[in-house]
């Protein structure tokens, strides 16, 4: 009886710890599928972007900066850079800087839906899907 117990609890603790790290394997994952997406034609999917024309996100100093500072260029463009705020909702927006922010050597926490969406009122930029036309890329 001792023995069937503790394989169960074996089991309930293996089940446990496997639903407590998959949210972040699946946020890991859709990050990575949102930056093939969106990102890589220009940064690589190394992260090492194309010297003159596209900057390296691998080993940044500005990915690894100040969260607001990325996820601003994400939501207003900058210089060649497309604007994001059409096109990705703040969930995938701090989802794929989440995966920026954290691979290619890059250790900056990540960023939530909530800063991005703070953020995203804060520079005045219309909420995700209240525009006519979404998905200007």
């Amino acid at each position: 009886m001792k023995e069937v117990l503790i394989k169960a609890a074996m089991v309930i603790v293996a089940t446990f710890a496997a639903a407590v790290s998959s949210p972040s394997r699946a946020q890991e994952m859709d990050g990575k599928a949102l930056f093939m997406k969106n990102c890589a034609a220009c940064h690589q999917a190394t992260g090492k972007g194309i010297p003159g024309a596209f900057p390296a996100l691998a080993g940044s100093k500005f990915v690894q900066g100040k969260g607001g500072d990325v996820a601003t260029v994400l939501l207003k463009g900058r210089g060649g850079m497309p604007d994001f705020s059409d096109s990705l909702s703040d969930r995938d927006i701090a989802t794929v800087l989440t995966f920026v922010r954290g691979n290619w050597g890059n250790k900056a926490d990540g960023l939530s839906e909530a800063d991005v969406t703070a953020l995203r009122a804060a520079l005045g930029v219309e909420a995700f899907g209240n525009s006519a036309m979404s998905n200007k890329h």
